[in-house]
């Protein structure tokens, strides 16, 4: 009975966090404009969609922006992981915590940070400073994909290839490397999702001249919610449930992610 019990309560929960989303998506495909009566399948608000300059605009930003930003964040995250996990253990656990910081504070904080910092440096907003924030917040979460697999890895292995002739470079990539690949590949998923996620950071410090997927959806909600909105929601989601599950897969492969 009390198994029962269990299920029909994580049946409920799941039911309340996952009804809005199917709501939405079968709304995305309703020939009518209103959003209470079903007048009929149809993908017309998914043609508009992408009929609209605005719209491609934003997604062009918001796609380049996530490629540019994990690249940059998953290399830094990667050197970055080498270089903590060679520390002592008390220089580890203080940069360890410092490294937590941004994953833990409140995305509001830290884009009202971003945006002070580059007021107070004169720097206007725009593309590059929407980068960097997107490269800032998603360095912490390569590092803490990147570390569980060092910590894994014999390290042994590299001191013996350097033993048997190999330079310290060769060592890193042809031995370091493909033995904490996983990791970085979750990273940078992890990255990537994150940046296409965001709206908090984004708003703050993107300016006038540039908008990306999310801020572009928060400003047409203001003016009320249409049909295309509700199709350009589900496009995102159903990208950020895929590579969640890619994600997901790799770390069912023995892979560990720290969050």
């Amino acid at each position: 009975m009390s198994k029962a019990l269990k299920r029909i309560y994580m049946g409920i929960i799941y039911l309340f966090l996952y009804a809005p989303i199917i709501v939405l998506i079968v709304f995305s495909f309703n020939k009518s404009k209103s959003r209470g009566q079903w007048g009929g399948f149809t993908l017309d608000w998914y043609a508009e969609l992408f009929q609209s300059r605005q719209i491609r605009e934003a997604l062009y930003f918001t796609l380049l922006i996530a490629v540019l930003s994990t690249i940059i964040s998953t290399i830094v995250g990667t050197i970055a992981a080498l270089g903590i996990n060679n520390m002592g253990k008390f220089s580890r656990t203080v940069i360890l915590n410092i490294n937590n910081l941004p994953v833990l504070n409140p995305d509001i904080v830290t884009g009202v940070a971003l945006m002070t910092l580059f007021t107070s440096l004169k720097v206007e907003l725009g593309f590059v400073t929407m980068l960097i924030s997107h490269i800032v917040f998603s360095i912490p979460y390569v590092i803490l994909s990147v570390l569980p697999k060092l910590r894994q890895m014999n390290k042994h292995i590299a001191e013996a290839a350097m033993d048997l002739g190999a330079t310290p470079s060769y060592a890193l990539r042809k031995v370091i490397i493909p033995e904490i690949f996983p990791g970085i590949i979750s990273g940078a998923l992890m990255a990537f999702t994150l940046s296409i996620d965001d709206f908090v950071i984004s708003f703050f410090t993107a300016g006038t001249s540039v908008t990306n997927l999310s801020i572009l959806i928060y400003s047409m909600a203001k003016r009320g919610i249409k049909p295309t909105i509700n199709a350009l929601s589900t496009l995102m989601f159903v990208t950020v449930l895929i590579l969640m599950l890619i994600i997901n897969k790799k770390s069912g492969k023995g892979e560990e992610i720290l969050l």
